[in-house]
């Protein structure tokens, strides 16, 4: 299944409630579930982390689908090439604000 395969997919399924409920609401949703993998990755739960990376990749999906966008062209058109920055395929941007040590 392709992105935009599993994007049309979650709108099959859940399209008609993310309406319902618009942007906001589900943007609410969305952050909760972030939240949720936020704490299976502290507590190292795999079972709960591979769980919640769905949950948080299909509310995003629905979200992107509340605003007309599509994606995997999104994705496509920003990192297919690589870096957005510095253009290549292996990142050799220095950037201290996003360096974990």
């Amino acid at each position: 299944m392709t992105l935009s395969d599993l994007q049309k997919h979650i709108d099959k399924i859940y399209g008609h409630r993310d309406r319902a409920r618009g942007t906001a609401g589900t943007f609410l949703w969305f952050t909760e579930e972030v939240g949720e993998l936020a704490e299976g990755i502290r507590t190292r739960s795999r079972e709960s982390m591979e769980e919640e990376f769905a949950d948080v990749l299909a509310w995003l999906l629905s979200l992107a689908n509340l605003e007309d966008i599509d994606v995997q062209k999104a994705v496509t058109a920003k990192y297919g090439l690589g870096c957005p920055r510095c253009k290549e395929l292996s990142c050799t941007c220095v950037d201290p604000t996003k360096t974990t040590t």
